[in-house]
């Protein structure tokens, strides 16, 4: 699959289905809506199934954790699609889980920015209508897999729908490493550390460390240091067939971050090597959804300017 808009015959819902529902964890308020939102469901004939973890953590009613529930494989093997509720991370860790499976996402922002969850929460139960009726248009975004490797044997995995990012930890010592694309050497850096980002992360950490905006049509991964020692060095745009290899040459306390919520740590000789992923996500947009829109409100770019 490539990042582009699927086609809208690749969604459409056959009554009876199967919606999964996944919120933010140790939220009461999100527990709440997740009640709301089940049994309106319900009523329409739809089974519902609540994320295993949402259920048991979120601080939910004793009626939220009277639905089945179920974890991210069985979600995998029985959703037709998943409703989540919270914000970008809480979207982030859904997809890692469920894009092996192929399962839609549907995002209900109860977060802050909400870069990926379109619809506010007061909309959420108005939405409905429009979700099942098959008025949501489908856009599928690129995931990368990236692995460590030790003495040449890799030693840990992870998807990321945003970026992998390998930093100098805690301690406040530059990190040095080369960087390979394709097995072509490119530059030895003194930095912070560098984001491989997506299209999809590019308006997250990578937006904050001065990297470009990508639309998710962009088949790319932009490679952007985290304040390099060198000012020659800039963010690098690379197609999405490229193989990125980064090598830890010189670090005290170095890690390596999936998402931002996975972590492994890392040691001088170690490699990070990062490709596109076989698996995309499928994420389903209400009516008149558009991504410049979203980024003028997220963003601020329509506010006027303020005139003292």
């Amino acid at each position: 699959m490539n990042a582009d808009t699927a086609s809208s015959t690749d969604f459409a819902l056959i009554p009876p289905i199967t919606i999964a529902l996944i919120g933010k964890y140790h939220s009461r308020e999100i527990a709440e809506s997740l009640c709301l939102l089940a049994k309106n469901l319900h009523a329409r004939g739809i089974t519902v199934i609540i994320e295993e973890v949402t259920a048991s953590l979120s601080g939910a009613p004793v009626d939220l954790r009277s639905w089945e529930t179920c974890n991210f494989s069985a979600i995998g093997g029985q959703a037709d699609l998943a409703i989540v509720l919270g914000g970008d991370g809480t979207m982030l860790n859904a997809a890692r889980q469920l894009a092996r499976y192929e399962v839609p996402l549907v995002g209900v922002n109860q977060g802050r920015l909400g870069f990926m969850t379109d619809i506010a929460r007061s909309d959420m139960l108005t939405c409905i209508d429009d979700l099942l009726g098959g008025k949501f248009s489908p856009e599928r975004r690129m995931l990368l897999d990236a692995e460590v490797l030790r003495g040449g044997q890799s030693i840990a995995s992870s998807l990321a729908l945003n970026e992998v990012v390998v930093d100098k930890g805690a301690i406040g010592r530059l990190i040095e490493f080369e960087l390979f694309i394709d097995g072509e050497f490119i530059y030895n850096l003194r930095s912070d550390g560098l984001i491989a980002s997506t299209p999809t992360g590019s308006t997250a950490y990578s937006l904050s460390a001065n990297g470009p905006i990508l639309h998710p049509h962009v088949s790319g991964i932009a490679l952007v240091p985290l304040c390099p020692h060198s000012l020659t060095n800039r963010p690098i745009l690379v197609g999405d067939r490229n193989e990125i290899e980064i090598r830890v040459v010189r670090a005290t306390d170095s890690r390596v971050h999936f998402d931002g919520q996975v972590t492994f740590d890392l040691r001088t000789e170690d490699s990070v090597r990062i490709s596109r992923s076989e698996f995309s996500i499928c994420f389903l947009h209400p009516p008149g959804y558009s991504y410049f829109a979203m980024l003028r409100e997220k963003l601020h770019w329509s506010e006027q300017p303020k005139i003292h």
